[in-house]
């Protein structure tokens, strides 16, 4: 038997060309201490001076675990048979390629012995082991399944060695170190696993340690701002303070970057265009604290001098200079000057980028040029080129996968052959969110294939289907004198016309834009069932809404000291409205005008409800409501960063007392006499004159204002006012349709067009009378801030501070006669049951004659629409 001596084959040189041809220096080394032939395993010596063509009769692979021989064979491309020149670069290029599969370790070739012209091989690799068990210790197993998946680490398909623990380990350390862990410590270990042959486990501990808090933050060579004007300036890093619970003094090193840049802008905004950051300097202190110090360089303070436009051939001098505004002599402000030609952070600005892309000029360019600077006035040209006038071309839609095409295309203002407009684009973000069918911070418009020379560019709207947020609505509270009920169905992108295609039902027909609703409220002693119907465009063609309801209501005569109910003695009521409702061009396009009539029927047998004064009987009523309302918030419906909501309504019925021929005076003073007598059936047969058609007017108006303060904190500001007039005062107002101020706001059962107004801090109704009241007004400031704004849960937390009150008519109303509250409260909005929420309000004044504050009050929120 021949000795086998381990040794190398030598193709050293083809090695190194190869590698050096590659450019890389793994291979190279690779190619050097892998693949490189010199030796053979018997004594026979190859030199590079007596290259000889060998044919292989046999190859042997060792090493495999996983793979079988004739896999590993075909993947390297060496066949028994083949020719081949020792020594040569063949086998140089065998490892390289098996190289690339990145499931071998170690690759090497061995000519094992050669019988004439024959060479025999051995292939010895050694597999990459698989990944087959993680463990993740330190952290809480939720934020480990997060780490596993944001490191790519998955079982059974990763490839372990040493790049891979050196990238996870530097991974690991950096994401704390964005999240404020200066200090964390990652350990990775693997170790075999007994259980796999080619197989190895990986164990991961995380010493987060503290997060690292400012102790300092001081600044070096600033002459002009003092340290406290310029710590303002860092938003996102703050140093410790006991007094600021709203902002932490952590320290994250992007967020630090992010607050330098802002640094040199607040200077490049006071006119020192060549303020500087020299250096920043980080000093550890005691209990895990550092301190921060820059070093600035101010330079001197400059002025706008000419300002010229050149290449505007659209709009004048004088258009441009209006909404530059900026003069000779102004104190040089950079942000300002790039915010007035385009501010990337509030897209629908009034800058002169969006004059020209709101006009059609996707093309255009505006670019100021310092051209020369003098002493401290620099001055600029604006240097504009208009291009061509460009328009749509080919809209589409992607994402869209329950709802249909022609419900997008209806509500967009960028259309085929429409001339472009950046201000569309925004309006049409603004109004698929507003539908209420897609995520709202998912709307993304893709901009593709511009062609200046043609003027066109199509568009791709990539949406994010949530199918429409239907909802489960569930409640449940005390009210009416005992336990209410609800259960409610509404669909908001319901499809009636599919409705006998059972291919269309997921579950239920969906995608046309249509809302249903089915509710039903139940108690011991009261029923409630309702029904509602709307079609946004009616006819498909115009979007002129269509709308019809049904409601249907019995309330039994409750005992509240033995709960007994008898049903003997009952109060139906039954009403039907239809409604039509058409978007406005005047004043703006925001605007709606809403119509509908609506009529109801109260019916009583042997019930007496404190509303009428006949037990047995019936009373109708017939209204016409007209509704002006503008509605520019947005563009999230759920948490508005901006615009404002306003609504003016009017609910009217006839004015049947003035042609009925009945003499409602006439009518009082025999009431007012049957009264004296003590005479309930005559007071009841009045009664029932009186109110056998109702008589009222109502007027309701309310505005909510969006103000983005900071970051996505925003400030809404509210304000309502109602009112329940008669036409006669000798009819009297109607005992129907009043307000009832205080609490939650939430109607656990509906009883005679009655309106429950929240205030918090207050319980339910204690604001207003027994019988409610004709009058309230209401003012409300509320803070929110988003913790998530996620397709699947939307959450947010508020502070609020409002006043409101009721009264028993104009002769006692007071506007600033309000009772006061202020509180907090958290919100989630789920697509499946609407929003719910709860709130803590303390009642600064005292209610029902008592003394003293009305103290803290907690709500909670079921299935409120927002």
């Amino acid at each position: 038997m021949l000795k086998k001596i381990m040794t190398l084959i030598s193709v050293m040189l083809i090695g190194i060309i190869h590698a050096q041809e590659e450019n890389s220096e793994q291979e190279l080394q690779m190619s050097t201490q892998d693949t490189l032939l010199g030796w053979s395993k018997q004594d026979e010596k190859f030199s590079l001076d007596n290259a000889k063509e060998y044919e292989i009769g046999g190859i042997e692979v060792t090493g495999a675990k996983r793979y079988n021989a004739q896999t590993i064979l075909s993947a390297s491309g060496l066949k028994i048979g083949d020719v081949i020149t020792i020594p040569g670069e063949k086998f140089s290029r065998i490892i390289h390629k098996l190289w690339e599969y990145k499931l071998f370790s170690d690759v090497d070739i061995f000519i094992t012995k050669t019988e004439g012209n024959k060479v025999f091989l051995e292939l010895s690799i050694q597999e990459t082991p698989n990944l087959t068990d993680i463990v993740v210790t330190g952290v809480k197993p939720k934020k480990a399944e997060e780490i596993l998946k944001d490191a790519e680490l998955k079982k059974g398909t990763t490839k372990v060695n040493e790049s891979l623990v050196a990238k996870t380990k530097n991974y690991l350390t950096n994401k704390y170190r964005k999240e404020g862990y200066l200090n964390t410590k990652i350990h990775i270990d693997t170790k075999v696993d007994t259980t796999d042959a080619n197989g190895v486990k990986m164990l991961i501990n995380i010493h987060k340690g503290s997060k690292v808090k400012i102790k300092d933050i001081t600044f070096e060579g600033n002459q002009t701002f003092p340290n406290a004007k310029l710590r303002k300036q860092l938003k996102k890093t703050k140093r410790r303070f006991a007094g600021r619970f709203w902002k932490r003094s952590k320290y994250v090193q992007a967020n630090y970057d992010e607050d330098l840049i802002s640094l040199i802008d607040f200077y490049k905004e006071n006119g020192y265009r060549d303020a500087r950051i020299i250096q920043d300097t980080l000093f550890k202190e005691k209990n895990n604290d550092i301190s921060l110090k820059i070093s600035l360089e101010e330079g001197r303070k400059y002025y706008f001098g000419d300002i010229k436009f050149l290449g505007n051939a659209v709009y004048s001098n004088q258009i441009l200079d209006r909404i530059l505004g900026l003069k000779k002599g102004d104190v040089y402000n950079g942000v300002q000057l790039k915010n007035r030609i385009n501010d990337p952070k509030k897209p629908d600005a009034n800058t002169i980028s969006n004059l020209y892309q709101n006009n059609g000029y996707l093309f255009s360019q505006i670019i100021p040029v310092e051209v020369s600077a003098v002493n401290d006035t620099i001055n600029f040209e604006i240097r504009i080129r208009e291009g061509k006038i460009a328009h749509f071309n080919n809209i589409s839609v992607l994402g869209n996968t329950i709802t249909n095409d022609r419900v997008i295309y209806r509500e967009m203002r960028t259309r085929p052959g429409y001339m472009y407009s950046k201000e569309d684009i925004i309006r049409t973000i603004r109004e698929l969110g507003q539908l209420g069918f897609f995520d709202a911070e998912k709307i993304s418009p893709d901009i593709k294939n511009p062609d200046p020379n043609a003027g066109t560019v199509d568009l791709e709207w990539k949406l994010d289907d949530t199918g429409g947020s239907s909802q489960i609505q569930l409640q449940g509270g005390y009210g009416g004198g005992s336990f209410i009920g609800t259960i409610g169905l509404n669909f908001n992108n319901f499809s009636i016309q599919n409705i006998f295609d059972k291919k269309s039902y997921r579950p239920l027909p969906m995608g046309d834009g249509q809302k249903l609703s089915l509710n039903a409220q139940a108690s011991r002693s009261y029923h409630a069932y309702s029904f509602a119907f709307t079609e946004p465009w009616l006819g498909g063609e115009k979007p002129v809404q269509f709308s019809v309801s049904f409601q249907h209501t019995v309330q039994y005569s409750y005992n509240y000291i033995t709960y007994d109910v008898d049903r003997d003695r009952r109060f139906h009521i039954t009403g039907v409205t239809v409604g039509i409702a058409k978007r406005l061009r005047v004043p703006d396009d925001y605007f709606q005008l809403s119509q509908s009539v609506g009529f109801n029927h109260y019916n009583l047998k042997n019930y007496n409800t404190g509303l009428f004064t006949f037990g047995d009987g019936y009373s109708n009523s017939l209204a016409y409501t007209a509704t002006l309302s503008r509605r520019s918030s947005g563009p999230n419906p759920i948490f508005p960063m901006g615009g404002n909501d306003f609504s003016l309504s009017a609910k009217l019925t006839l004015p049947y007392s003035l042609f009925n021929e009945v003499d409602y005076g006439a009518l009082l003073e025999q009431r007012n006499q049957a009264v004296a007598d003590g005479n309930s059936n005559k007071i009841s047969a009045i009664d029932q004159e009186r109110y056998k058609w109702l008589e009222f007017y109502k007027i309701k108006a309310n505005a909510s204002w969006y103000t983005n303060l900071i970051d996505k904190l925003v400030l809404k500001s509210s304000a309502e006012f109602g009112y329940l007039g008669a036409y006669n005062k000798q009819r009297g107002v109607i005992p129907f349709e009043r307000f009832f101020v205080g609490g939650d706001g939430m109607a656990y059962y509906s009883l005679d067009g009655r309106e429950y107004i929240q205030m918090r801090g207050y319980p339910n109704q204690a604001l207003s009378g027994e019988d409610g009241d004709p009058l309230y007004n209401k003012f409300s400031l509320e803070l929110r801030y988003p913790i998530t704004l996620k397709q699947t849960a939307s959450i947010f937390a508020l502070a609020f501070a409002e006043g409101a009150n009721s009264y028993g008519g104009f002769e006692r109303y007071n506007p600033f006669e309000l009772k006061r509250s202020a509180g907090l409260g958290v919100r989630i909005y789920m697509p499946l049951f609407g929003m719910l929420g709860f709130d803590f309000g303390y009642g600064f004044d005292s209610i029902g004659g008592r003394t003293g504050a009305n103290g803290w009050e907690t709500h909670f929120i079921f299935g409120q629409q927002f």
